[in-house]
């Protein structure tokens, strides 16, 4: 008797299972089949200025949306614009992307920012928002020459034309006289919106009609490599590093051994270039140009006497480098085959500012710290012989007027010579030119501590 209760209690249990995995195996079909019915919006936040992170920003997020098979990016933008070469590369990836892309102006859509919607499929805004002012200006907010102008006209028209938009609107947002900036209402009523919307909540209201819909957000699916790499891309930060690498080579020569000045110039350059080749916006070549540079100049300081072809060609090739790795080079290159210098200007700018800052700024630090014994931190000292040439101002050199000294050290065209009492002075070519160590020169004449030679 016990034995029948307990296989038929056994056997109840077993049922009840089969019908559990029977009902979940529903339960997941209907939830998968309501989750494929939900639209799926993915929120890209563009609130920042239009520059190198923000292009990587975009160009990730849409990677993103792409994975997550969203139906609909939804491009949450508040931005007064920037650099137009990093807008243009926006627009392009937009112009590119399969599904569509709605802009939501967030405040501003300016300059730059209006460019960026106007490549959007749709765009709504909120209320208190605008739309325009494109014109193209400088660092200080000077408006640029006309050329700049009709490369940016004509952008925002192709633009336009693309998204199924008035050209001659776009193009009245770069006029220099009468610059176009729309309000919400404004651009409703010449086709530029679709609509005021408070939150992103509600353009997605709007899109589906009322009907289901899920908003996965950027923040979310973003990598703490991604976020590393972001902040690596920050304009500011990478003015910082420039200065690192220049600074740091630029105290490492003027005095003397090996210490902290070189590590530092060699931190500046990972931290310059690793997120650049992750985002393979340096090119190879350009880290290869850089490393040539500095060669160059190394060689002009230490083994090549003067100043010329060489030290010139590392200086180029250096400002060219670490211009180059700041842009997409392929925006050089129009579709048509021109060639487009604009998305140069702005880096070789930045490049040449650090470049200055960091010599002002190394030397101003060599003086204030080689004084104290903070430099003993990060650099080593060297005793100063007069043996080794290591003199003040000298006065009463007359006497070595008319005599042959030996070079000490290179004459290029100053340098050292080894008067006849064994001492070590200054020296300098009068005539300009070299002579090497070991060589003879004539004093001519001596002026403030130096002797004023010609070679024999």
């Amino acid at each position: 008797m016990l034995k029948s209760l307990y296989l038929l209690s056994h056997q109840i249990d077993l049922n009840m299972k089969k019908v559990l995995t029977f009902l979940l195996t529903i339960l997941t079909a209907v939830s998968a089949i309501a989750a494929d019915s939900l639209t799926v919006f993915y929120r890209i936040r563009l609130d920042q200025d239009i520059d190198q992170s923000s292009q990587r920003l975009v160009t990730l997020g849409l990677e993103k949306a792409r994975e997550a098979d969203a139906d609909y990016v939804l491009l949450d933008l508040n931005t007064y614009g920037g650099a137009v070469d990093a807008a243009d590369s926006i627009r392009s990836a937009i112009l590119r992307y399969e599904k569509p892309v709605i802009a939501y102006v967030n405040m501003q859509a300016a300059s730059a920012g209006a460019l960026i919607s106007i490549a959007c499929d749709s765009i709504y805004m909120k209320t208190g928002s605008s739309i325009g002012a494109a014109t193209v200006v400088n660092q200080t907010g000077e408006v640029m020459p006309d050329k700049y102008q009709s490369f940016m006209r004509g952008m925002m028209r192709s633009t336009a034309q693309a998204t199924g938009r008035d050209p001659k609107i776009a193009e009245s947002m770069t006029d220099t006289a009468n610059v176009l900036s729309m309000t919400p209402t404004e651009a409703i009523a010449v086709g530029y919106c679709e609509g005021i919307c408070e939150t992103e909540y509600e353009v997605a209201e709007k899109v589906t009609n009322g009907n289901e819909f899920i908003i996965k957000n950027m923040e979310d699916d973003m990598t703490w490599l991604d976020r590393l790499i972001q902040l690596l891309l920050n304009p500011l930060l990478q003015s910082i590093f420039m200065m690192m690498i220049i600074g740091g080579i630029f105290v490492e020569i003027r005095t003397p051994g090996i210490g902290l000045p070189l590590v530092t110039a060699i931190v500046g350059a990972l931290l310059y270039f690793a997120p650049l080749y992750v985002e393979h916006l340096a090119a190879s070549w350009e880290i290869l140009l850089f490393v040539i540079g500095l060669i160059l100049i190394a060689l002009e300081i230490f083994v090549i006497p003067g100043f010329g072809v060489a030290g010139i060609s590392g200086i180029v090739a250096v400002v060219t480098a670490l211009a180059f790795a700041m842009i997409d080079n392929a925006e050089l290159l129009r579709w048509d085959g021109t060639i487009n210098l604009q998305p140069l200007l702005r880096p070789i700018a930045i490049v040449i500012f650090s470049i200055t800052a960091a010599v002002f700024g190394s030397v101003w630090l060599v003086r204030r710290l080689y004084a104290t014994r903070t430099f003993d931190t990060i650099a080593l000292r060297q005793e100063m012989k007069a043996s080794e040439g290591f003199t003040g101002v000298v006065s009463g050199l007359e006497h070595f007027i008319g005599d042959e000294l030996e070079v000490f050290a290179d004459l290029k065209p100053s340098g050292k010579v080894k008067g006849t009492d064994g001492r070590v002075y200054e020296a300098i070519l009068a005539f300009g030119g070299y002579a090497e160590k070991g060589s003879l020169v004539k004093v001519l004449r001596t002026e403030q501590g130096r002797l004023y030679c010609e070679k024999v």
